[in-house]
Protein backbone atom coordinates (compact mmCIF):
# COMPACT_ATOMS: atom_id res chain seq x y z
CA UNK A 1 0.00 0.00 0.00
CA UNK A 2 1.10 3.35 -0.57
CA UNK A 3 0.05 6.16 1.20
CA UNK A 4 0.29 9.77 1.17
CA UNK A 5 -0.87 11.90 4.22
CA UNK A 6 -1.59 16.10 3.39
CA UNK A 7 -0.92 17.80 7.11
CA UNK A 8 0.94 14.91 8.27
CA UNK A 9 2.19 17.17 11.25
CA UNK A 10 -1.15 16.87 12.64
CA UNK A 11 -1.15 15.32 17.01
CA UNK A 12 -2.66 12.35 15.55
CA UNK A 13 -2.25 12.45 11.97
CA UNK A 14 1.57 12.08 12.76
CA UNK A 15 0.82 8.47 14.52
CA UNK A 16 -1.13 7.15 11.78
CA UNK A 17 1.61 7.78 9.65
CA UNK A 18 4.07 5.92 12.14
CA UNK A 19 1.89 3.23 12.63
CA UNK A 20 0.82 2.71 9.02
CA UNK A 21 4.62 3.14 8.03
CA UNK A 22 5.41 -0.10 10.79
CA UNK A 23 2.72 -2.21 9.39
CA UNK A 24 4.87 -1.78 6.06
CA UNK A 25 3.28 0.60 4.11
CA UNK A 26 5.19 3.13 1.90
CA UNK A 27 4.07 6.55 3.54
CA UNK A 28 4.33 9.89 2.82
CA UNK A 29 3.22 13.25 3.58
CA UNK A 30 3.47 17.10 3.66
CA UNK A 31 2.31 20.06 5.89
CA UNK A 32 2.99 23.88 5.64
CA UNK A 33 3.98 23.68 8.86
CA UNK A 34 5.57 20.82 11.79
CA UNK A 35 5.89 21.48 15.20
CA UNK A 36 7.29 19.07 18.75
CA UNK A 37 6.58 16.69 19.34
CA UNK A 38 5.46 15.24 15.75
CA UNK A 39 8.53 16.83 14.06
CA UNK A 40 10.95 14.67 16.20
CA UNK A 41 8.81 11.50 16.10
CA UNK A 42 8.23 11.65 12.45
CA UNK A 43 11.89 12.45 11.72
CA UNK A 44 12.90 9.25 14.26
CA UNK A 45 10.73 7.11 11.74
CA UNK A 46 12.14 8.51 8.64
CA UNK A 47 9.26 10.31 7.30
CA UNK A 48 9.83 14.20 8.06
CA UNK A 49 9.20 15.76 4.96
CA UNK A 50 12.13 17.13 2.83
CA UNK A 51 10.81 20.39 2.80
CA UNK A 52 8.04 22.38 4.30
CA UNK A 53 5.23 23.18 2.07
CA UNK A 54 2.83 21.73 0.14
CA UNK A 55 4.08 19.57 -2.60
CA UNK A 56 1.42 18.78 -5.59
CA UNK A 57 4.27 16.71 -7.49
CA UNK A 58 3.93 14.24 -4.79
CA UNK A 59 0.32 13.10 -6.06
CA UNK A 60 1.02 10.87 -8.01
CA UNK A 61 -1.49 8.22 -9.98
CA UNK A 62 -0.03 4.35 -7.61
CA UNK A 63 -1.05 6.24 -4.29
CA UNK A 64 -3.31 3.80 -3.08
CA UNK A 65 -4.93 6.12 -0.62
CA UNK A 66 -5.07 10.19 0.19
CA UNK A 67 -5.35 11.19 3.92
CA UNK A 68 -6.59 14.76 4.70
CA UNK A 69 -5.90 16.36 7.87
CA UNK A 70 -8.14 18.69 9.69
CA UNK A 71 -5.66 21.23 9.24
CA UNK A 72 -6.18 21.59 5.16
CA UNK A 73 -7.99 23.63 3.85
CA UNK A 74 -10.73 22.98 0.95
CA UNK A 75 -8.14 24.74 -1.37
CA UNK A 76 -5.24 22.66 -0.89
CA UNK A 77 -3.45 22.47 -3.71
CA UNK A 78 -2.22 18.14 -3.01
CA UNK A 79 -6.20 17.49 -2.80
CA UNK A 80 -7.13 19.96 -5.75
CA UNK A 81 -4.65 17.52 -7.66
CA UNK A 82 -5.60 13.45 -6.42
CA UNK A 83 -9.42 15.03 -6.77
CA UNK A 84 -8.75 15.41 -10.41
CA UNK A 85 -6.48 12.33 -10.68
CA UNK A 86 -9.40 10.67 -9.12
CA UNK A 87 -7.25 9.29 -6.40
CA UNK A 88 -9.76 7.86 -3.20
CA UNK A 89 -9.43 10.66 -0.39
CA UNK A 90 -10.19 9.78 2.79
CA UNK A 91 -10.27 11.79 6.41
CA UNK A 92 -8.77 10.09 9.31
CA UNK A 93 -12.03 8.29 10.58
CA UNK A 94 -12.77 7.19 7.07
CA UNK A 95 -9.60 5.79 6.72
CA UNK A 96 -9.41 4.10 10.41
CA UNK A 97 -12.75 2.16 9.18
CA UNK A 98 -10.57 1.04 5.78
CA UNK A 99 -8.16 -0.24 8.12
CA UNK A 100 -11.02 -2.08 10.41
CA UNK A 101 -13.35 -3.31 7.93
CA UNK A 102 -12.89 -7.18 9.18
CA UNK A 103 -12.17 -5.96 13.35
CA UNK A 104 -14.90 -6.28 16.06
CA UNK A 105 -14.61 -2.59 16.36
CA UNK A 106 -15.26 -0.62 20.06
CA UNK A 107 -16.15 2.82 19.72
CA UNK A 108 -16.55 5.53 22.60
CA UNK A 109 -18.74 8.36 22.74
CA UNK A 110 -20.43 10.87 24.27
CA UNK A 111 -19.53 14.79 25.53
CA UNK A 112 -17.12 13.53 28.12
CA UNK A 113 -15.59 10.69 29.34
CA UNK A 114 -14.89 8.94 26.21
CA UNK A 115 -10.57 9.47 26.58
CA UNK A 116 -10.94 7.61 30.02
CA UNK A 117 -13.35 5.04 29.19
CA UNK A 118 -11.10 4.22 25.59
CA UNK A 119 -8.07 3.96 27.89
CA UNK A 120 -9.65 1.91 30.73
CA UNK A 121 -10.86 -0.56 27.98
CA UNK A 122 -7.28 -0.11 26.59
CA UNK A 123 -5.89 -0.84 29.90
CA UNK A 124 -7.69 -3.89 30.76
CA UNK A 125 -6.89 -5.45 27.13
CA UNK A 126 -3.41 -4.97 27.56
CA UNK A 127 -3.24 -6.59 31.27
CA UNK A 128 -5.38 -9.59 29.74
CA UNK A 129 -2.60 -9.99 27.10
CA UNK A 130 -4.97 -9.59 24.49
CA UNK A 131 -4.18 -8.35 20.98
CA UNK A 132 -5.91 -4.99 19.91
CA UNK A 133 -5.75 -1.22 17.51
CA UNK A 134 -6.44 1.25 18.75
CA UNK A 135 -7.07 4.97 18.77
CA UNK A 136 -7.51 7.65 21.56
CA UNK A 137 -6.99 11.48 22.15
CA UNK A 138 -4.40 11.24 25.15
CA UNK A 139 -1.30 9.60 26.09
CA UNK A 140 -1.03 6.77 28.01
CA UNK A 141 1.29 5.13 29.83
CA UNK A 142 2.50 1.90 28.35
CA UNK A 143 1.21 2.86 25.15
CA UNK A 144 3.72 5.09 23.06
CA UNK A 145 1.39 6.02 20.24
CA UNK A 146 -2.16 7.24 20.30
CA UNK A 147 -2.97 5.51 17.06
CA UNK A 148 -2.13 1.82 16.18
CA UNK A 149 -3.01 -0.29 13.54
CA UNK A 150 -1.78 -3.82 12.48
CA UNK A 151 -3.28 -6.71 12.08
CA UNK A 152 -5.15 -7.04 15.13
CA UNK A 153 -9.14 -8.70 15.50
CA UNK A 154 -10.49 -5.73 17.74
CA UNK A 155 -10.23 -1.82 17.41
CA UNK A 156 -10.60 0.41 20.33
CA UNK A 157 -11.85 3.71 19.04
CA UNK A 158 -12.16 6.94 21.22
CA UNK A 159 -14.81 8.37 18.78
CA UNK A 160 -15.85 12.48 18.87
CA UNK A 161 -18.41 14.35 17.55
CA UNK A 162 -16.55 16.90 15.77
CA UNK A 163 -16.09 17.35 11.70
CA UNK A 164 -13.97 14.89 10.33
CA UNK A 165 -11.97 16.83 7.57
CA UNK A 166 -11.97 20.54 6.22
CA UNK A 167 -14.43 18.83 3.15
CA UNK A 168 -16.42 16.44 5.31
CA UNK A 169 -17.98 18.25 7.67
CA UNK A 170 -19.74 14.98 9.39
CA UNK A 171 -19.03 13.83 12.65
CA UNK A 172 -15.78 11.64 12.81
CA UNK A 173 -17.87 9.15 15.19
CA UNK A 174 -20.11 8.47 12.00
CA UNK A 175 -17.96 6.98 10.04
CA UNK A 176 -16.27 4.06 12.30
CA UNK A 177 -19.66 1.83 12.35
CA UNK A 178 -19.36 0.55 15.83
CA UNK A 179 -20.25 -3.45 16.86
CA UNK A 180 -19.51 -2.06 20.64
CA UNK A 181 -21.25 1.81 21.22
CA UNK A 182 -20.28 3.24 24.18
CA UNK A 183 -22.14 6.59 25.12
CA UNK A 184 -21.02 8.30 28.06
CA UNK A 185 -23.68 10.83 28.06
CA UNK A 186 -24.42 14.38 26.54
CA UNK A 187 -23.82 18.01 27.57
CA UNK A 188 -24.09 20.71 24.93
CA UNK A 189 -20.50 22.54 23.79
CA UNK A 190 -18.37 23.68 20.85
CA UNK A 191 -21.11 26.29 20.19
CA UNK A 192 -19.41 27.30 17.32
CA UNK A 193 -20.05 23.51 15.58
CA UNK A 194 -23.36 23.01 16.53
CA UNK A 195 -25.20 26.59 17.03
CA UNK A 196 -28.53 24.59 18.47
CA UNK A 197 -28.78 21.65 21.26
CA UNK A 198 -31.11 20.00 18.75
CA UNK A 199 -28.64 20.01 15.85
CA UNK A 200 -25.93 18.66 18.54
CA UNK A 201 -28.20 16.00 19.77
CA UNK A 202 -28.81 14.60 16.03
CA UNK A 203 -25.20 14.04 15.46
CA UNK A 204 -25.80 11.22 18.39
CA UNK A 205 -29.32 9.65 17.06
CA UNK A 206 -26.85 9.35 13.69
CA UNK A 207 -24.37 7.61 16.00
CA UNK A 208 -26.97 5.18 17.32
CA UNK A 209 -28.19 4.42 13.64
CA UNK A 210 -24.27 3.60 12.43
CA UNK A 211 -24.19 0.66 15.12
CA UNK A 212 -23.94 -2.75 13.27
CA UNK A 213 -26.92 -5.14 13.31
CA UNK A 214 -26.52 -7.52 16.10
CA UNK A 215 -24.66 -4.67 18.03
CA UNK A 216 -25.09 -3.57 21.89
CA UNK A 217 -25.15 0.04 22.55
CA UNK A 218 -23.45 0.79 26.20
CA UNK A 219 -25.25 3.84 27.51
CA UNK A 220 -25.72 5.55 30.97
CA UNK A 221 -28.46 5.88 31.84
CA UNK A 222 -27.95 7.81 34.75
CA UNK A 223 -28.15 10.96 32.05
CA UNK A 224 -31.15 12.17 31.65
CA UNK A 225 -30.73 13.50 27.61
CA UNK A 226 -29.10 10.59 26.79
CA UNK A 227 -31.77 8.05 28.66
CA UNK A 228 -34.26 10.13 26.56
CA UNK A 229 -32.49 10.35 23.42
CA UNK A 230 -32.17 6.38 23.46
CA UNK A 231 -35.57 5.15 24.21
CA UNK A 232 -36.99 7.54 21.47
CA UNK A 233 -34.52 6.02 18.98
CA UNK A 234 -34.57 2.24 19.58
CA UNK A 235 -33.54 -0.11 16.99
CA UNK A 236 -34.99 -3.90 17.53
CA UNK A 237 -32.13 -5.21 14.90
CA UNK A 238 -29.30 -4.05 18.25
CA UNK A 239 -28.93 -4.84 22.19
CA UNK A 240 -28.85 -2.18 24.72
CA UNK A 241 -27.08 -1.90 27.97
CA UNK A 242 -27.85 0.60 30.34
CA UNK A 243 -25.52 1.20 33.31
CA UNK A 244 -25.04 3.28 36.50
CA UNK A 245 -22.68 4.44 38.85
CA UNK A 246 -21.30 0.62 40.32
CA UNK A 247 -21.39 -0.19 43.97
CA UNK A 248 -18.55 1.10 45.57
CA UNK A 249 -16.60 2.77 49.03
CA UNK A 250 -14.51 5.49 50.08
CA UNK A 251 -12.34 5.33 53.41
CA UNK A 252 -9.44 7.63 54.02
CA UNK A 253 -8.89 9.04 50.38
CA UNK A 254 -9.25 5.66 48.72
CA UNK A 255 -12.03 4.36 46.51
CA UNK A 256 -13.18 0.46 46.41
CA UNK A 257 -15.48 -0.85 43.50
CA UNK A 258 -18.09 -4.04 43.50
CA UNK A 259 -19.00 -5.40 40.32
CA UNK A 260 -21.05 -8.83 40.61
CA UNK A 261 -19.94 -9.85 43.90
CA UNK A 262 -15.87 -9.07 43.14
CA UNK A 263 -13.94 -6.31 44.60
CA UNK A 264 -10.94 -4.30 43.95
CA UNK A 265 -9.53 -0.81 45.32
CA UNK A 266 -8.65 1.49 42.42
CA UNK A 267 -5.80 4.08 42.19
CA UNK A 268 -8.87 6.42 40.19
CA UNK A 269 -12.17 8.36 41.81
CA UNK A 270 -15.00 10.12 41.46
CA UNK A 271 -18.72 9.42 40.01
CA UNK A 272 -17.68 10.31 36.83
CA UNK A 273 -15.05 7.92 36.13
CA UNK A 274 -16.78 5.20 38.11
CA UNK A 275 -19.36 5.98 35.15
CA UNK A 276 -16.53 5.30 32.96
CA UNK A 277 -15.10 2.13 34.65
CA UNK A 278 -18.96 0.41 34.42
CA UNK A 279 -19.12 1.70 30.73
CA UNK A 280 -15.34 -0.05 29.95
CA UNK A 281 -16.55 -3.29 32.19
CA UNK A 282 -19.76 -3.80 30.23
CA UNK A 283 -17.57 -3.59 26.83
CA UNK A 284 -14.54 -5.89 27.85
CA UNK A 285 -17.52 -7.98 29.21
CA UNK A 286 -18.40 -8.06 25.24
CA UNK A 287 -14.92 -9.06 24.28
CA UNK A 288 -14.69 -12.03 26.70
CA UNK A 289 -13.29 -10.58 29.39
CA UNK A 290 -13.98 -12.47 32.92
CA UNK A 291 -15.29 -9.84 36.03
CA UNK A 292 -12.40 -11.07 37.97
CA UNK A 293 -9.74 -10.33 35.58
CA UNK A 294 -11.92 -7.26 34.88
CA UNK A 295 -11.20 -5.99 38.24
CA UNK A 296 -7.59 -7.04 38.94
CA UNK A 297 -6.78 -4.95 35.68
CA UNK A 298 -8.85 -1.99 36.52
CA UNK A 299 -7.04 -1.78 40.06
CA UNK A 300 -3.89 -0.66 38.07
CA UNK A 301 -5.47 1.82 36.01
CA UNK A 302 -4.01 5.58 37.02
CA UNK A 303 -5.79 7.33 34.33
CA UNK A 304 -5.28 9.04 31.09
CA UNK A 305 -2.74 12.53 30.69
CA UNK A 306 -4.56 15.77 32.04
CA UNK A 307 -7.80 13.56 33.12
CA UNK A 308 -7.68 14.35 37.07
CA UNK A 309 -3.82 13.91 36.86
CA UNK A 310 -2.11 13.87 40.04
CA UNK A 311 1.47 16.58 39.11
CA UNK A 312 1.87 17.12 42.94
CA UNK A 313 1.01 15.65 46.30
CA UNK A 314 2.39 15.58 50.08
CA UNK A 315 0.61 14.54 53.11
CA UNK A 316 -1.82 17.19 53.65
CA UNK A 317 -2.24 18.40 50.05
CA UNK A 318 -2.87 17.24 46.31
CA UNK A 319 -2.60 19.02 42.72
CA UNK A 320 -4.26 17.91 40.27
CA UNK A 321 -4.67 18.72 36.39
CA UNK A 322 -8.07 18.38 34.45
CA UNK A 323 -8.46 19.14 30.59
CA UNK A 324 -12.06 20.16 32.12
CA UNK A 325 -13.51 23.03 30.27
CA UNK A 326 -17.06 22.00 29.35
CA UNK A 327 -19.49 22.65 31.91
CA UNK A 328 -20.70 19.11 33.03
CA UNK A 329 -16.86 18.52 32.55
CA UNK A 330 -15.78 20.85 35.52
CA UNK A 331 -18.57 20.16 37.70
CA UNK A 332 -17.81 16.66 37.81
CA UNK A 333 -14.02 16.90 38.64
CA UNK A 334 -14.74 19.58 40.79
CA UNK A 335 -17.67 16.80 42.85
CA UNK A 336 -14.87 13.92 42.42
CA UNK A 337 -12.40 15.75 44.42
CA UNK A 338 -14.67 17.10 46.80
CA UNK A 339 -16.15 13.69 47.48
CA UNK A 340 -13.46 12.24 47.41
CA UNK A 341 -11.51 14.55 50.56
CA UNK A 342 -14.38 16.36 52.11
CA UNK A 343 -12.37 17.13 54.71
CA UNK A 344 -9.63 19.42 53.11
CA UNK A 345 -10.33 22.74 51.54
CA UNK A 346 -10.79 22.39 47.76
CA UNK A 347 -8.91 25.32 45.22
CA UNK A 348 -10.44 24.86 41.95
CA UNK A 349 -9.13 27.12 39.09
CA UNK A 350 -10.75 27.07 35.81
CA UNK A 351 -9.80 28.85 32.51
CA UNK A 352 -11.91 29.70 30.02
CA UNK A 353 -9.74 29.00 26.65
CA UNK A 354 -12.05 26.99 24.22
CA UNK A 355 -14.31 29.27 21.93
CA UNK A 356 -17.83 27.91 23.93
CA UNK A 357 -16.12 29.00 26.97
CA UNK A 358 -14.98 32.24 26.24
CA UNK A 359 -18.62 33.28 24.67
CA UNK A 360 -20.42 35.60 26.63
CA UNK A 361 -24.01 33.99 25.70
CA UNK A 362 -22.39 29.98 26.87
CA UNK A 363 -21.55 31.31 30.52
CA UNK A 364 -25.22 30.35 32.46
CA UNK A 365 -23.97 27.18 31.03
CA UNK A 366 -22.24 26.99 33.62
CA UNK A 367 -24.08 27.51 36.70
CA UNK A 368 -23.32 25.31 39.33
CA UNK A 369 -20.70 24.02 38.00
CA UNK A 370 -17.86 25.46 40.60
CA UNK A 371 -20.64 25.41 43.79
CA UNK A 372 -18.80 22.92 45.37
CA UNK A 373 -15.32 24.18 45.71
CA UNK A 374 -14.61 26.49 48.79
CA UNK A 375 -12.03 28.57 46.85
CA UNK A 376 -13.14 29.10 42.86
CA UNK A 377 -10.85 31.01 40.58
CA UNK A 378 -12.00 31.83 36.59
CA UNK A 379 -8.96 33.06 34.63
CA UNK A 380 -9.52 34.03 31.20
CA UNK A 381 -6.82 35.83 29.19
CA UNK A 382 -7.36 38.84 26.47
CA UNK A 383 -4.73 37.01 24.32
CA UNK A 384 -6.86 34.02 24.25
CA UNK A 385 -10.04 36.20 22.89
CA UNK A 386 -7.72 38.03 20.33
CA UNK A 387 -6.46 34.47 18.98
CA UNK A 388 -9.95 33.50 18.40
CA UNK A 389 -10.75 36.76 16.97
CA UNK A 390 -13.84 36.99 19.63
CA UNK A 391 -15.25 40.11 21.40
CA UNK A 392 -13.91 41.47 25.06
CA UNK A 393 -15.74 38.76 27.49
CA UNK A 394 -16.75 41.35 30.43
CA UNK A 395 -16.35 39.61 33.98
CA UNK A 396 -19.92 40.89 34.99
CA UNK A 397 -21.51 38.11 32.97
CA UNK A 398 -18.83 35.44 33.88
CA UNK A 399 -19.74 35.96 37.69
CA UNK A 400 -23.37 36.26 36.79
CA UNK A 401 -23.39 33.46 34.52
CA UNK A 402 -21.64 30.79 37.35
CA UNK A 403 -23.75 32.46 39.92
CA UNK A 404 -21.56 31.34 42.92
CA UNK A 405 -20.83 33.68 45.86
CA UNK A 406 -17.07 35.34 46.41
CA UNK A 407 -15.81 33.70 42.77
CA UNK A 408 -13.27 35.25 41.55
CA UNK A 409 -12.14 36.09 37.89
CA UNK A 410 -8.90 36.93 36.62
CA UNK A 411 -7.93 37.74 33.10
CA UNK A 412 -4.45 38.93 33.53
CA UNK A 413 -1.71 36.26 33.99
CA UNK A 414 0.71 38.54 36.59
CA UNK A 415 -2.47 38.59 38.83
CA UNK A 416 -3.59 34.86 39.15
CA UNK A 417 0.64 34.02 39.56
CA UNK A 418 0.48 36.26 41.93
CA UNK A 419 -2.38 35.46 43.96
CA UNK A 420 -1.32 32.10 43.79
CA UNK A 421 1.82 32.99 45.47
CA UNK A 422 -0.11 34.04 48.38
CA UNK A 423 -1.98 30.90 49.41
CA UNK A 424 -2.27 28.79 52.00
CA UNK A 425 -2.05 25.04 50.65
CA UNK A 426 -1.96 23.17 53.81
CA UNK A 427 -4.93 20.55 54.61
CA UNK A 428 -5.67 21.36 50.73
CA UNK A 429 -6.11 20.17 47.28
CA UNK A 430 -5.59 22.34 44.35
CA UNK A 431 -7.73 21.52 41.12
CA UNK A 432 -6.00 23.15 37.69
CA UNK A 433 -8.94 22.95 35.12
CA UNK A 434 -8.02 24.24 31.68
CA UNK A 435 -7.36 23.15 27.29
CA UNK A 436 -4.98 25.45 27.59
CA UNK A 437 -2.50 26.72 29.35
CA UNK A 438 -3.15 29.48 31.73
CA UNK A 439 -1.06 32.27 29.23
CA UNK A 440 1.98 30.74 29.25
CA UNK A 441 2.12 29.97 33.17
CA UNK A 442 4.20 27.05 34.60
CA UNK A 443 1.68 25.43 36.58
CA UNK A 444 3.90 21.69 36.57
CA UNK A 445 6.76 23.81 38.09
CA UNK A 446 4.14 25.55 40.46
CA UNK A 447 2.30 22.28 41.83
CA UNK A 448 5.70 20.38 42.27
CA UNK A 449 6.95 23.75 44.44
CA UNK A 450 3.85 23.56 46.66
CA UNK A 451 3.89 19.68 47.37
CA UNK A 452 8.02 18.97 47.48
Amino acid sequence: MKVHFISIGGSVMHQLAIALSRKGYQVTGTDDEIFEPAKSNLAKEGLLPLNIGWQPDLITDDIDAVILGMHAKADNPEMLKAKQMGLKIYSFPEYIYQESKDKTRVVVGGSHGKTTTTSMIMHVLRHCNKQFDYLVGAKLEGFDQSVNITDAPVIICEGDEYPASAIEKKPKFHFLFPHIAILTGIAWDHINVFPTFDFYLEQFVIFINKIEKGGILIYNETDPVLKELVENNLRTDIRYQPYQIPFHTIENGRTTVTINKTTGILKIFGNHNLLNLFAAYYACKELNISDGDFIMAIGSFTGASKRLELIGSNKSSNVYRDFAHAPSKVKATIDAVKEQYPDRKLIGILELHTYSSLNEKFMEEYKGAMDKADIAVVFYSKHALELKRMPELPKEKILKGFAKKDLMVINEKEELWDWLQHQSYSNSNLVLMSSGNYDGLDMLTFAKQITS
